[in-house]
């Protein structure tokens, strides 16, 4: 299949990306590593006339990590240099393990964290555990910046809180709280390039006696049409000492939000156990994570 003809621009500063991008407006996508761009254009699903290269502009890329002030993730940082870094290892091993699972290697060099969110599919990999540690975005523009919870700008399927002349140009990750984890895990049909039929992620804070959740956000990716953040979850489990009988209705509950559709992946009744399944074992292992055992 062909791409539709289109002009493009390959930018080599900031500046100069945002002024294009205020200038071509809705007429222009922004190309980072194109291995969803492409796709949705050679399918003939959108025909943008102008297509803004992002590649060259150093600034959009890069992992910032400094001790006690979290994390600042450039829009166009590649999600194999998330996979290894021993930085992201160390304090976000959750995202570090998402960015690992999309694709295959040739897709991970090339597949930009900032892609995977702007691409909005319920489906995608890292905004689930992106959202559970309350990841922020960074919105730019001529006019300025703006900054929201990565939560409010997945809006839906393919649909962003993305004003005219506005591009997103980093992730701002808060530092990890004391006695705290967080934990992600998917299903798919199969073990390497699949599209995820659920993901989740759990990021649990304890009490300063270590036993008790101070608190829980558990976020579910493929069952809603943007990463859909439990609130049943948190108001059964927080001040609470996990048991099973509990972790079991928390599980429940989580299920009982989903709000999955059938399709060629696997079936809503499928998805809905699943998130059950996934709920109980993250649950626990972000427990055990945060108490340190």
């Amino acid at each position: 299949m062909f791409l539709n003809h289109f002009e493009y621009f390959a930018p080599k500063t900031p500046a100069e990306t945002l002024e294009l991008v205020a200038c071509l407006g809705s007429k222009a996508k922004i190309l980072a590593g194109g291995t969803d761009l492409m796709v949705v254009m050679k399918a003939k699903a959108i025909s943008p006339d102008y297509l803004i290269d992002i590649n060259g502009v150093e600034e959009f890329k890069g992992i910032f990590c400094e001790q006690g002030k979290g994390a600042v993730i450039g829009t166009n940082t590649k999600l194999a240099e998330i996979q290894f870094s021993e930085a992201i290892q160390a304090k976000y091993p959750a995202l570090a393990y998402a960015a690992g699972e999309v694709g295959s290697s040739q897709v991970r060099q090339m597949a930009s964290l900032g892609g995977n969110s702007c691409n909005a599919s319920p489906a995608a990999e890292t905004p689930t555990p992106l959202v559970a540690m309350d990841a922020k975005v960074v919105l730019s523009s001529i006019s300025g910046e703006r900054e929201l919870p990565l939560e409010e700008f997945i809006l839906g399927v393919r649909v962003l809180d993305l004003a005219e002349g506005e591009m997103l140009t980093k992730f701002v990750l808060p530092e990890p709280k004391l006695k705290s984890a967080c934990r992600y895990a998917y299903m798919g049909r199969r073990d390497a390039m699949e599209i995820d039929c659920v993901n989740m992620a759990v990021t649990i804070e304890l009490e300063d006696d270590g036993e008790k959740v101070k608190n829980i956000k558990l976020v579910m990716g493929s069952v809603y049409p943007r990463p859909l953040v439990s609130k049943e979850v948190t108001a059964l489990l927080v001040g609470q000492k996990l048991s099973d009988q509990l972790i079991e209705k928390a599980a429940e509950a989580a299920q009982g939000e989903a709000k999955p559709i059938d399709d060629i992946r696997a079936s809503a009744e499928y998805r809905r156990e699943i998130v059950k399944v996934l709920a109980r074992r993250l649950i626990k292992e972000a427990y055990t994570d945060a108490k340190g055992v």
